[in-house]
C-alpha cells in the first residue's frame, strides 16, 4: 500500500479556504467596488482554489493506483478501476442532489465525470497524460470561440441560471462545454494531477524542479496574458480580450488552465515542504485532518455555512471585509472540529459513506 503523503491534506485544506472564500463572496453578493487590496485577495481565490482540489484529486487517483500501475496486474487493474467508478458515481449523484435542493455552483457532479473518465486513464503514462491535458485545453478553447459560451444560461441572470439545466441537450452542454466546471477543459486539471502522481513528491530534487518550472510558468503566463490582453485592444473589445487571453475562470481558456496549473502545482509544493518541516506542529496536524475531511466540509459549508448567514441575516449585500471575516472564523471552527473528529475516528461521515458503497 502506497504511504499516504499527508502534505496533500494539508494543501487540500487551504484550497478548501480558498474555496470557502469564492462561495460565500457569491452566496452574500459581496459588493466589489472600494477595498482594492481585498478586491485583488479574494479575486486571487478565483477558479484556483477550484483548480487545486481537482489536481489533488488527480495526484489522489495516481497513488491509489499506483501497485496496479507498476505491477501491470489484470485482476488489480480491474479492482481499482471498479473501486474509482463506483467512488465516480457515488460523487455523481451527490452532487446533483445538491444540485437539486439549491446548490446550483456544484461541483461534485462533474468530478464524478472527471473520475469516470479518469478510470478508464489510470495505466497512462505521465507524459501520455499530459499531452492529453493539453489537447483537450486546445479542443476546448476551439469550442468557445466557435460557439456561443453563454448559451442556455438566462440572459438577465448571466451566469447565475441555466435555463434547460434539465433537459438532456442543456445537461450535456452544461456538463461538458460551459457549466462552472465543464469536462472540456476542467478533465485537464484532473489529468495533470495524476501525471504529477506519477512523479515521487516526497523527492526534494522533484519537488524544486516543480517549484521553479510553475513560478516560472506562472510568471510567464500572467505576463504574456496581460500583454496580449492589451495589445488586442487594438482590434477588440476588453470583453473579446479577456475572452480569449484571460486567465479568469469564465471561459476556462489556454491561459486559464495554464496559470492555474502553475500556481496550483506552487501551493502544493510549498504545503509538502512546509508539513515535512513542521511534521509535529499542531497546526499542521490540524490543517491535515481537516483537508482529510473535505469532501464532509464541502457538504457541510452549503447547509450549515449558508444557514449562519441567514440566520444572522447576512446572506446579501455584504461586503469584502465581511466575507474575508466570517469565512476565516467558520474554517478556524472546522479545522477545531476536524481535530476533535479525527480523534476518534478516521473518516469523515461523507467519506465514510462513500468508502462504504466503493
Amino acid at each position: 500500500m502506497t504511504k499516504r503523503i499527508e502534505g496533500l491534506d494539508a494543501a487540500r485544506a487551504l484550497a478548501m479556504f480558498g474555496m470557502l472564500i469564492v462561495n460565500f463572496t457569491v452566496i452574500t453578493g459581496a459588493d466589489t467596488s472600494g477595498q482594492s487590496f481585498l478586491q485583488v485577495f479574494m479575486h486571487l481565490f478565483e477558479g484556483r482554489a477550484s483548480a487545486t482540489f481537482v489536481i489533488l484529486a488527480g495526484i489522489g487517483i495516481s497513488l491509489l493506483t499506483k501497485r496496479a500501475y507498476l505491477s501491470k496486474e489484470p485482476a488489480l487493474i480491474r479492482d481499482k478501476r471498479t473501486a474509482i467508478q463506483k467512488r465516480a458515481l457515488f460523487l455523481f449523484v451527490l452532487g446533483l442532489l445538491l444540485y437539486i435542493v439549491g446548490w446550483t455552483g456544484d461541483i461534485l457532479h462533474y468530478y464524478g465525470m472527471y473520475m469516470l473518465i479518469a478510470s478508464l486513464c489510470i495505466m497512462l503514462s505521465a507524459k501520455w497524460l499530459f499531452s492529453i491535458s493539453a489537447i483537450i485545453t486546445v479542443v476546448a478553447q476551439f469550442l468557445q470561440i466557435k460557439y456561443n459560451y453563454l448559451f442556455g444560461w438566462d440572459p438577465q441572470q448571466p451566469l447565475l441560471l441555466y435555463l434547460d439545466f434539465w433537459t438532456p441537450e442543456g445537461f450535456l452542454r452544461n456538463l461538458f462545454f460551459n457549466g462552472y466546471h465543464p469536462i472540456l477543459p476542467w478533465i485537464s486539471f484532473f489529468l495533470i494531477g495524476m501525471g504529477l502522481g506519477r512523479f515521487d513528491l516526497s523527492s526534494k530534487k522533484i519537488q524544486k524542479s516543480l517549484l521553479i518550472f510553475s513560478i516560472s510558468s506562472c510568471i510567464l503566463c500572467e505576463g504574456l496574458s496581460r500583454r496580449l490582453q492589451h495589445v488586442s485592444l487594438s482590434f477588440l473589445d476588453n470583453d473579446s480580450a479577456a475572452f480569449l487571453f484571460g486567465t479568469g475562470p469564465i471561459p476556462p481558456n489556454i491561459f486559464y488552465i495554464a496559470s492555474n496549473t502553475a500556481s496550483s502545482i506552487v501551493i502544493i509544493v510549498l504545503t509538502l515542504q512546509l508539513c515535512e518541516k513542521l511534521a509535529n506542529n499542531i497546526i499542521v496536524k490540524t490543517l491535515i485532518h481537516t483537508g482529510q475531511l473535505s469532501l464532509t466540509h464541502y457538504v457541510a459549508h452549503i447547509f450549515i455555512g449558508v444557514s449562519i448567514l441567514e440566520l444572522l441575516g447576512r446572506s446579501q449585500n455584504q461586503s469584502l471585509a465581511f466575507v474575508l471575516g466570517f469565512t476565516t472564523v467558520y474554517f478556524f471552527i472546522t479545522m477545531l472540529l476536524s481535530f476533535i473528529w479525527r480523534r476518534k475516528f478516521s473518516r469523515g461521515p461523507v467519506e465514510w459513506c462513500m468508502r462504504k458503497i466503493a
